[in-house]
């Protein structure tokens, strides 16, 4: 009963109409009086901030902040993946034979979640680990290796929530909300798919680099609004690091899985 009355909440006001009201409300001049009050709300560190609160022109600038060049460490070792976003650790594990992964309990399909069977096949009996981010994070994306795009493309159409309401109650958004999926060939000649999932009813995903190869720590977009990373992993590919803990925070360029 409470699925079924969150899933219908989520659908009257996840629509064209809605999404452009919040993405003007966010982008108008009169929003920055918000960034003071949001600021305290989310206990955001400004000592690690490239700009005074002042000097951002409204809440959207706010919320894609940069930070400062020292303020995120990236992991150097070459064979080591660092985290793309800051995050919480949603969900990590085994991809199963069946190519299913649980996220707060419900299966996710790889085919679904890739749009595609024959790139699914690529992950099974392989890892996935899912990053949250909260309205208090930074939200600019950095690629997680040195890589080279084996290809990108986006899936989906509409973008619901991925709070823990979303995830326990929501029709799946991770495989079903607006998504951009990356695959990258590894230094080990693996291949990951690194998944940009959108939320909060706008397709909230910018790519800032087009490049053909990415370089661990390097800023490749950011998210609009609070969002989620999926990464697939092959088979025998990776290893988890001590450090990935289911509901723990994780820091963009901190290390959380090694190759093998």
């Amino acid at each position: 009963m409470k699925e079924k009355l969150y899933q219908s909440l989520i659908e009257l006001t996840n629509g064209k109409q809605s999404s452009h009201l919040l993405q003007t409300i966010a982008k108008a001049k009169w929003s920055k009086r918000i960034i003071p009050s949001y600021m305290k709300l989310y206990d955001i560190n400004l000592e690690e901030v490239s700009k005074k609160p002042q000097q951002f022109s409204c809440l959207h600038e706010f919320f894609t902040r940069e930070l400062l060049e020292d303020a995120r460490p990236i992991e150097k070792n070459p064979m080591t993946y660092a985290s793309p976003v800051d995050a919480k650790v949603e969900s990590f594990g085994r991809i199963e034979w069946d190519m299913t992964f649980l996220v707060k309990g419900k299966p996710y399909a790889l085919q679904d979640l890739l749009g595609n069977t024959e790139r699914a096949t690529q992950y099974i009996d392989g890892h996935f680990i899912v990053f949250y981010l909260s309205p208090a994070d930074y939200h600019r994306i950095h690629s997680p290796i040195d890589g080279e795009v084996v290809r990108q493309y986006t899936l989906g159409q509409k973008s619901y929530p991925v709070n823990q309401l979303g995830l326990t109650y929501g029709k799946k958004p991770i495989s079903h909300n607006y998504r951009l999926v990356t695959e990258l060939k590894a230094a080990n000649n693996q291949q990951v798919a690194f998944i940009k999932v959108g939320a909060t009813f706008v397709n909230s995903i910018v790519l800032t680099n087009t490049t053909s190869k990415w370089h661990k720590g390097q800023e490749v977009g950011y998210f609009s609004f609070g969002s989620t990373v999926v990464m697939l992993f092959e088979k025998d590919a990776i290893e988890f690091t001590d450090n990935v803990v289911q509901g723990s925070p994780i820091r963009m360029g901190e290390a959380f899985a090694n190759m093998l």
